[in-house]
């Protein structure tokens, strides 16, 4: 296959998921009954967030700077599961500039890679030779690996020896200024609640000005409210309010989502830490400081920092070249054919 063959292929998987058939809906019904983290509506978000990235403009456009002559080498690609398709840029990566990849899916995954992996066979029967879904990994040259702060250590310790990326965890930040509109309120409850936060896109810490009314970025995201209607979220969130009720913690509630002051970035599902600030100064100095654990950053402001930035209510909609972790994927699968 040339590098265009695979991006006319990668194109038609995206048209596909755009538009799935009514057996691959079919068979997504039976998906959250394996997981139930991975609902329709979710899934077929990252079926649309994925899709409208691939077209032959965007491909030709992400891939024009690298060119890997006729390359044998295999790359290790351990996935996470923590969200549906969570590492399809890495598969994706990997794939288009002419490797093998050698997957390692997360039990989590219910079967969905494996879904659109197989119609990507369907539509391109050469990629057959270049795709191993595997138990354990073996026999590979470079290797691409997500996962926790505590599998990171297991990784490095058994890939350290090939060129790789070990991804830890990350999460990410909302700044609010206190002149955002209730549309982009609402749009920043997206950034918190899409696949119920579990993504290291997934808001879990915001900043506000100093006297910020609560209740304004309350009302806005009350359309989010149906969120509660899931058991597992549900649960999250009443043990959570159970506990900081029992400790005397202070925190904002409205009912399926809790506010509460704390430093941290990292927030329990259903909760959203906050820190109120004086000057924007503030902030970016906190943000740079800790940019080895933010993924993304979401503001209506002009901030000064060193994570990627978006409008409010864009962080789980990235871009091919908005790269995990700030690492360029190609650039360093290119530089190790």
């Amino acid at each position: 296959m040339t590098k265009n063959d695979r991006i006319k292929a990668f194109s038609q998987l995206g048209e596909w998921l755009l538009q799935p058939d009514q057996d691959t809906l079919w068979r997504i019904e039976s998906i959250q009954n394996r997981n139930p983290w991975y609902t329709k509506e979710n899934i077929l978000k990252q079926f649309q967030a994925i899709g409208q990235n691939l077209t032959v403009e965007k491909l030709e456009a992400w891939t024009s700077p690298y060119e890997v002559t006729k390359t044998s080498k295999v790359v290790g690609l351990v996935l996470a599961g923590n969200i549906p398709l969570v590492g399809f840029h890495d598969v994706l990566s990997t794939l288009i500039l002419g490797f093998t990849a050698q997957i390692k899916l997360s039990s989590d995954d219910a079967g969905l890679s494996t879904i659109v992996l197989n119609k990507l066979v369907d539509i391109q029967p050469q990629f057959h030779y270049q795709i191993q879904v595997v138990e354990k990994l073996a026999g590979f040259d470079l290797v691409i690996a997500t996962g926790s702060n505590n599998t990171a250590r297991y990784f490095e310790y058994y890939f350290g020896s090939k060129p790789n990326i070990i991804r830890k965890n990350r999460n990410s930040i909302a700044v609010l200024t206190g002149n955002e509109t209730t549309e982009q309120l609402m749009q920043l409850g997206n950034d918190i609640f899409d696949y119920f936060g579990l993504g290291c896109r997934s808001v879990s810490k915001l900043f506000i000005p100093k006297d910020y009314p609560i209740a304004t970025f309350f009302e806005a995201i009350e359309q989010h409210s149906p969120i509660k209607d899931h058991y597992k979220y549900n649960n999250n969130y009443d043990y959570n309010k159970s506990i900081y009720l029992v400790n005397g913690d202070k925190h904002y509630d409205n009912g399926f989502l809790l506010l509460k002051k704390d430093e941290n970035i990292a927030s329990p599902l259903a909760v959203v830490f906050y820190q109120e600030y004086e000057s924007l100064q503030e902030v970016e100095d906190y943000i740079n400081a800790r940019k080895e654990n933010i993924q993304c950053v979401t503001s209506s402001a002009h901030l000064n920092i060193e994570s990627p930035l978006f409008s409010l209510g864009g962080s789980q909609c990235p871009a091919l070249d908005d790269y995990a972790d700030g690492i360029n994927t190609l650039k360093f699968l290119t530089a190790n054919q």
